[in-house]
């Protein structure tokens, strides 16, 4: 989700993170109360920066994951989960998205513009 977004959303975060907990994640890293803030992007000759949702580890690999909302400004969030998707398959890292009931028609649409194919979180 968006900056923007996340200001509003953070109980859903907060379940986002206890999910990842419960299925094994290691060193997990959110934008919550009790968790260090993930490592942002800034991007060159721009005021942009790109904040991973969650970054957790599990078996010695590092997963982003990103949790999709309705958004008001679907292409900001296109261009985050698409560098988001780049940076990982350079690293050998994963990539994964949480939805929510309600939103996984946006979600969808969201993957299918950028022609990715992943398979969503369900919560």
């Amino acid at each position: 989700m968006i900056q923007i977004d996340r200001d509003e959303n953070k109980e859903i975060l907060k379940e986002s993170v206890a999910y990842l907990e419960n299925r094994g994640f290691e060193h997990i890293q959110a934008d919550v109360e009790g968790y260090e803030t993930p490592k942002s992007y800034h991007k060159k000759d721009s005021d942009v920066v790109i904040t991973p949702d969650i970054v957790a580890d599990r078996a010695g690999i590092k997963h982003y994951f990103e949790i999709s909302l309705k958004s008001e400004k679907p292409r900001q969030l296109k261009s985050k989960w698409q560098f988001l998707d780049t940076l990982t398959r350079m690293r050998n890292q994963r990539f994964k998205i949480i939805t929510r009931r309600g939103h996984y028609k946006f979600t969808d649409e969201m993957l299918k513009d950028l022609n990715l194919e992943k398979n969503l979180i369900k919560l």
